[in-house]
């Protein structure tokens, strides 16, 4: 099981956290269509900023991981 996990993911980090980010942008949107204060009940505005920097470095350090030209 974990083999066929990781040939979807084609054995790259970059590509799971590129379809992480994009099934948690589906998951905000469907949450936000049915209810527009449903995420500022759980996350302040504040921490939106903090979360976009964090994952913008978690994906760099991902992609600089695998790359081979940046070695």
């Amino acid at each position: 099981m974990w083999t066929k996990i990781r040939a979807f993911f084609k054995d790259s980090e970059t590509i799971f956290l590129a379809r992480l980010q994009t099934l948690l942008g589906i998951i905000s949107a469907a949450w936000l269509a049915i209810d527009h204060n449903a995420i500022a009940q759980y996350i302040e505005s504040k921490w939106i900023p903090v979360y976009l920097i964090g994952d913008g470095i978690v994906t760099e350090v991902a992609r600089r991981y695998r790359a081979t030209d940046l070695k």
